[in-house]
């Protein structure tokens, strides 16, 4: 495929990136495709619940894909997903052109992380949707329109895809319009101050992946949660607020504020816990929170980790939750500074390849029903083992799982959920 190939395409959109104003990023795309020699490209965007695709730039009709292609998956009938239809509540303004994640080509390449094929009206040409990833993160779908006749290099294609990817990326936290299109309804104040601290929902290495997911998305208040590495380090922070309300997002902002800065200026996971039960005593005063702080030795599989009031973290090894494995005497939640004999333990254990850390909060297993029935742990843990025996990838698994306690919920949860997965596959 080369008009102007592929290297001269991508350096052309790199250039232009550089300059563009807000609203000029689809279009700097669609330059780089036709430059290629395609017909059109489409950049479309994950919304905050990963609910659907929405397209970067409004098309002209309702949809974006041609009239009389394929509107699902070949094996859709068989692929029933947890989510099939937009959530109630998240209704917000109409989003032309949006495609559904669960039974669309597009959507089953942001799920699968595989390029996928269809082809486009009355048989002239065909279109390719293609994953946009940045690292491990999963950011959207770039639909590309080629021509009839033409022979493409799908990796070529991914060059593209990768290189929008990061373009998007690097101007989200500057660009409301970028913003505007992942989300469907306004955040509300502690949900804007929540994200603003939040991570890429997932990171991860050729030896391990961490991915999140947190309901209500936003509506968030309490939860909170962070991950990055430093050399062969994982760190990890889960983090419960009490409460539901700005003081709680400010509780949980600090705790984790403190953590980056306690772990960058060389301290451990003791100093950590310390750190934060002094801050919150004196901004915070009477509010307690809950937390696990962990690190993984991603060159050996070692887990060390503390655990401050929250629930016990699961291991899940092969098809099954070891039981108890991760379970240790329960020490007090943070800031409880003013009391005495306030410890904090550092707990450790080796993984081995292959195994799943999962942490989450209370709001996921003591989500009610509208019969009253809790989501408890053995449903949380079921459905993660299930989605391991099944193959799919740590954000796909999760991403289904939160949609399973959102569809049970009626989309409304009485408190935060946070979920985060980590596994450790050395030998990937």
């Amino acid at each position: 495929m080369d008009d102007v190939g592929v290297g001269r395409a991508v350096a052309g959109l790199l250039r232009a990136s550089q300059r563009i104003g807000p609203g000029e990023l689809a279009a700097a795309v669609r330059a780089a495709a036709r430059a290629m020699g395609l017909t059109d490209a489409v950049v479309l965007l994950a919304d905050v619940r990963q609910v659907q695709l929405a397209p970067l730039e409004p098309p002209a009709s309702d949809t974006v894909g041609a009239p009389g292609e394929p509107s699902a998956d070949a094996d859709a009938p068989t692929d029933p997903g947890p989510h099939r239809s937009p959530d109630p509540s998240a209704v917000g303004r109409p989003e032309r052109g949006a495609l559904p994640l669960e039974g669309s080509p597009a959507g089953r390449a942001y799920r699968t992380g595989t390029a996928q094929s269809t082809a486009a009206d009355q048989g002239t040409g065909r279109v390719l949707w293609l994953p946009m990833v940045n690292g491990a993160e999963r950011i959207g779908v770039l639909r590309l329109d080629v021509p009839p006749g033409r022979s493409v290099d799908v990796e070529e294609c991914l060059t593209l895809a990768g290189v929008a990817a990061l373009i998007v990326v690097a101007k989200l936290s500057s660009v409301d319009d970028l913003v505007d299109t992942v989300r469907v309804v306004p955040m509300t104040l502690q949900a804007e101050l929540a994200w603003a601290f939040m991570p890429p929902r997932t990171v991860g290495t050729r030896h391990v992946t961490s991915t999140a997911v947190l309901e209500p998305a936003y509506e968030i208040g309490g939860d909170a949660f962070d991950h990055s590495f430093s050399g062969d380090r994982l760190r990890i922070v889960v983090v419960d607020a009490m409460g539901h309300d700005l003081a709680s997002g400010g509780s949980s902002a600090l705790a984790i504020a403190a953590c980056r800065a306690v772990r960058r200026a060389g301290g451990g996971l003791v100093d950590i816990a310390t750190v934060i039960d002094r801050e919150l005593d004196q901004w915070f005063p009477e509010r307690l929170l809950t937390g696990i702080f962990a690190e993984l030795d991603t060159s050996d599989g070692r887990l060390a980790w503390v655990n401050r009031g929250h629930p016990a973290p699961l291991l899940i090894r092969g098809r099954q939750v070891v039981p108890g494995a991760l379970e240790r005497t329960p020490e007090l939640p943070l800031g409880l500074a003013g009391y005495e004999r306030v410890s904090t333990t550092v707990h450790e254990v080796r993984l081995e390849p292959g195994d799943r850390v999962l942490i989450h909060t209370d709001g996921v297993t003591e989500a009610r029903s509208a019969t009253g029935e809790l989501f408890g742990e053995a449903r949380l843990t079921d459905m993660i083992v299930r989605a391991t025996a099944a193959g799919e990838a740590a954000p796909e698994a999760l991403r289904r799982l939160v949609h399973a306690l959102l569809e049970r919920q009626d989309h409304r949860l009485s408190d935060d959920a946070t979920i985060v997965l980590v596994e450790w596959h050395p030998d990937r």
